[in-house]
């Protein structure tokens, strides 16, 4: 039972590792590669890996850590957005976790949450431009690309869920 634990907690921490380390050389990595890699949504899907493969508790970790690294230690984005961030992220893990306990339905759970996070970011962005507290354009990534990345980080947790069973609860 230790053993176990102890995978179970090693393997969440190297997650977090990855993906703390992702956030903050996506900048190089969009360089590498020439494409910007942010426009795919990397937090949401570290947070989809999360919900998929380890205990609950971690998701809400990712979700208040990852926006405010990026700010740290990468430079950006702004505080007011990498709050803004935080806040959708936060939002999308409850509302999840919140759904699948109510319908037991991991692919309506997983589309509601991501679709309504974002409208409520979109709406206290646009809030935030209005107060003068962010500049720049309200919608940044395409809508095309942000269905197409909610339909597969959607699909994606309906096939864990559907062959893994339960959510952990932990």
């Amino acid at each position: 039972m230790k053993t176990k634990l102890i995978i179970n907690i090693s393997s969440t921490l190297l997650l977090d590792a990855i993906a703390v380390l992702f956030i903050i050389y996506m900048g190089d990595i969009s360089r590498l590669f020439g494409y910007p890699v942010y426009i795919l949504d990397p937090m949401r899907m570290t947070l989809i890996l999360a919900f998929a493969y380890t205990p609950r508790w971690n998701g809400w970790i990712l979700a208040l850590l990852l926006p405010f690294v990026s700010y740290f230690l990468g430079a950006h984005p702004s505080i007011t957005k990498a709050t803004l961030m935080a806040a959708e992220l936060l939002l999308n893990v409850w509302l999840f976790w919140f759904l699948i306990d109510k319908t037991k339905m991991a692919l309506l759970s997983i589309l509601i949450s991501i679709v309504f996070s974002k409208v409520v970011y979109y709406l206290l962005k646009f809030i935030c431009i209005q107060i003068g507290w962010l500049s720049g354009e309200l919608i940044t990534t395409p809508l095309d690309i942000q269905v197409i990345t909610t339909l597969s980080f959607s699909a994606f947790i309906f096939i864990v869920f559907l062959f893994n069973g339960k959510p952990k609860r932990k």
